[in-house]
């Protein structure tokens, strides 16, 4: 039995433990490119404000953030983006993105609300015909300390087995934490597929499977939010709008995620 030492704003605190809730949207906003094959990065910011952050969340990853090629240059007018969200953007030091035009870390991008403090930011290779990466913040919110690991997979079975297996690696050398794996994991399979199983990640990481793709009529679970070591995925939602379905390929999921950490 646990004793308890407080409860406010909405967090339950234990002599031993600390339970919260984390909200977390994640978004492949397809470079700006619409349903239309207009690029559009001003229209994709309207929809994130308006449509997408009418759902708000204490973090927002983002994919296909930067242009595809080298310098990967950011795509979003960030500045304008966090006076209508209240977001703050966690990449300002340049040692946080791919280069000094960047805005994340190929294409892979956080924001972070206000009660989100970030304690460590680390960038990842990933290997793969594709120049992909994963972000990897150390965060604490209520006190609680856990794990956001944002990214973009390859949309080859074999190399996705190959980029989880460097995730999962990482991870372990790593101090545990309470951990949120989500972004366009592009895994097709509700069950989730070789590459998300214990044997390839090192640990456990569970969650739903729905359906994000293609943005007008979604068929296929591409996009994720997975959790493990004391998190936990409590609520899903794909969302859905006028504007998300004319401004990317993907539409949005959002997670509540439920975060259980020793002191």
């Amino acid at each position: 039995m646990f004793r308890r030492s407080a409860v406010r704003a909405g967090r339950f605190q234990t002599a031993r433990h600390l339970l919260t809730h984390l909200s977390i949207t994640s978004w492949n906003i397809h470079r700006g490119r619409g349903e239309d094959g207009r690029i559009d990065a001003a229209r994709t910011a309207d929809v994130l404000c308006h449509e997408v952050f009418a759902r708000p969340a204490d973090i927002l990853v983002l994919q296909e953030a930067d242009a595809e090629h080298p310098p990967h240059g950011g795509i979003l007018d960030l500045a304008d983006v966090e006076i209508r969200t209240g977001l703050r953007h966690v990449h300002r030091d340049r040692t946080r993105r791919w280069g000094n035009d960047s805005h994340g870390f190929l294409g892979v991008l956080f924001l972070a609300g206000a009660g989100v403090e970030v304690e460590d930011l680390t960038l990842l290779d990933l290997p793969g015909h594709c120049h992909r990466g994963a972000v990897i913040a150390d965060i604490r919110k209520d006190g609680c300390p856990m794990r956001i690991v944002g990214t973009h997979l390859s949309l080859s079975q074999v190399l996705r087995i190959v980029q989880m297996r460097t995730l999962g690696q990482h991870l372990l050398r790593r101090s545990a934490r309470p951990t949120v794996l989500c972004g366009d994991l592009n895994e097709w399979r509700p069950w989730g597929g070789f590459a998300f199983s214990r044997a390839v990640l090192g640990g456990a990481y569970t969650g739903p499977a729905p359906r994000t793709f293609p943005v007008r009529r979604p068929i296929l679970p591409l996009d994720r939010v997975l959790a493990g070591g004391g998190a936990r995925v409590v609520a899903a939602q794909v969302l859905d709008g006028a504007g998300i379905r004319m401004a990317s390929d993907h539409r949005p999921l959002h997670a509540r995620i439920e975060v259980a950490a020793s002191r």
